[in-house]
């Protein structure tokens, strides 16, 4: 009951404290804001590609089925947009066709289908190169059909299905983070961090405000003060991040994804490192201005390195720069969740939550043994 208490007690602390509340909600709010709407063009991932509408000129010199199956090869195309156009001179077709009146022009023979491209349509060239040696490919097929079993003909003719024989999966993943989205996680995680530096007078506050003694007095035990206060501090760190995430998400349209608890995870383990972090600080320092520097620092330079302020992840950065940015709590954890929501990969989110949480106890172990040793808080 004790702790509970004394947790309690610090989550109301905080919220009284208007100047650090203001900081720890308008800051990362309006840096979503400001980052997200003027950085939007730098996470577009919109890569279509512009084409020209596309025209062919053909002379059809074959006879018979040959001309016949090409000719419903046209009418297929023109239904997707490319328009035919039937010719019966040559070169005056090939001369229109280089001065790019035409993207192609194709001669049909019995025996052979030729085209040419004008090289400076590449693109659209090789669409109609791409159309045109699957017609062939079909014909090829149709005529081996014909010499064993005639009456399938009409199978393969009207078969116009892709089939299910090749699965197609992209490595690189057509969802993703547009500005605000990635500001969102970044500034999230970025100010969860930042929960350090209030972490550094969960107790040295005390004996600044000379109220360690008191406490000591009081008929309670110590351990139950250091575990109340850090619940506090971790509750209240908790709060002002769930508050910044609700706003990039309702206010901001900000996409979290469907799997909001495990994203609520791995931010309440960053939390509870943060929080350890300050903590561990404050005990090894003597000084009392020395724990809110170092900290400081620490947050300022991982925020830098985690892509907090400009999107650094370990793939774009090499030597040094590389080993630096792994360090930082924010690396790990962003990419946990971008991987979660973006990619659906769940298991993604524990080798961040491990390392939290690894990281965390350690610094809590500190702080208990040094607090152990100490007659005072």
């Amino acid at each position: 009951m004790n702790i509970i208490n004394f947790a309690i007690n610090e989550i109301k602390s905080t919220l009284r404290d208007t100047r650090t509340l203001t900081f720890m909600l308008a800051f990362p709010i309006i840096l979503i804001l400001i980052l997200g709407t003027a950085l939007s063009g730098a996470f577009s991932s919109d890569n279509t590609v512009s084409l020209d509408k596309i025209s062919i000129v053909y002379k059809d010199n074959s006879t018979g089925e040959f001309s016949k199956y090409f000719g419903e090869f046209v009418k297929q195309a023109e239904r997707e947009g490319i328009k035919f156009e039937k010719v019966d001179d040559v070169v005056d077709a090939k001369n229109k066709v280089e001065k790019r009146k035409y993207q192609g022009f194709i001669e049909i023979n019995n025996d052979s289908v030729k085209l040419y491209e004008n090289d400076r349509t590449s693109i659209e060239g090789n669409i109609v190169e791409g159309m045109l040696k699957g017609f062939i490919d079909k014909y090829k097929l149709i005529s081996e059909v014909v010499k064993v079993k005639p009456q399938g003909v009409g199978v393969v003719v009207n078969d116009n299905s892709e089939g299910s024989y090749i699965k197609e999966t992209s490595l690189n993943s057509k969802s993703a983070p547009g500005a605000i989205d990635y500001y969102s996680i970044a500034m999230t995680t970025m100010i969860g961090l930042y929960g350090a530096i209030s972490a550094c007078f969960l107790i040295r506050g005390e004996r600044m405000n000379k109220t360690d003694t008191r406490l000591i007095a009081a008929p309670v035990r110590k351990s139950e003060i250091l575990i109340g206060k850090v619940l506090g501090g971790i509750g209240a760190n908790l709060l002002c991040v769930l508050v910044v995430m609700l706003v990039s998400k309702y206010a901001f349209k900000a996409n979290w994804g469907s799997n909001i608890g495990l994203v609520i995870l791995v931010l309440l383990t960053e939390v509870i490192l943060a929080t350890s972090f300050g903590l561990g600080v404050s005990y090894i320092t003597k000084k009392p201005e020395a724990p809110r520097a170092i900290v400081m620092l620490v947050v300022q330079v991982a925020s830098f390195l985690g892509g907090a302020y400009f999107p650094i992840t370990s793939e774009n950065s090499t030597g040094i720069l590389n080993f630096l940015v792994k360090l930082s709590p924010l690396s790990w954890n962003n990419e946990a969740i971008n991987k979660l929501i973006y990619t659906s990969d769940s298991y993604a989110v524990i080798p961040a939550i491990v390392i939290n949480m690894a990281v965390a106890c350690l610094f809590l172990v500190i702080s208990g043994v040094i607090a152990g040793r100490r007659e005072a808080l």
